[in-house]
Order: structure tokens, then C-alpha cells, then sequence
């Protein structure tokens, strides 16, 4: 037995108490397209700490060619 007093039909609400339940879609426009958001913006994170590393690697080696190319003397006889 409940602990709430009988209501009469003349003083009931109109509007529903509780909510009546929802058929949840799988894969609607709005969470397909929301869900594409979410993983163009993983994508677009940025470099990761390797791709740094590699890209300091290669930066280093080419100064270093570099370097090597302009100091180069040859097969030179000194001349003292």
C-alpha cells in the first residue's frame, strides 16, 4: 500500500509525472556527424614527441651536411 492519498480524476494533472521512455536510435545525423568531429580533431592533435624527435634528427643531420659541404677544403695541396 502506498503512503500517498487517493488523487480524484477532477484534480489529477494533465501533464504525465514521470517521463515516458525514449526508443534511443543507434546512429542519428546529429551523433554520426559529432562523432566525425571528435575524431577530425584526434587527427588534427598535433605532432606526437616521436615525430619531434625524427623531425630534430633530420634537422641536425642536414646542419650537419651542410656544415660539412661549406668547410670542405678537397684534395688540396697547402700552399705553405
Amino acid at each position: 500500500m502506498s503512503k500517498k492519498p487517493p488523487v480524484p480524476a477532477e484534480n489529477q494533472s494533465p501533464y504525465p509525472i514521470a517521463e515516458p521512455p525514449h526508443d534511443h536510435a543507434q546512429d542519428n545525423e546529429t551523433v554520426a556527424i559529432v562523432r566525425e568531429m571528435a575524431a577530425a580533431k584526434q587527427r588534427r592533435v598535433g605532432p606526437t614527441s616521436r615525430q619531434l624527435g625524427i623531425g630534430a634528427a633530420v634537422g641536425v643531420g642536414s646542419a650537419a651536411i651542410v656544415a660539412g659541404l661549406l668547410f670542405w677544403r678537397g684534395n688540396r695541396k697547402d700552399s705553405k
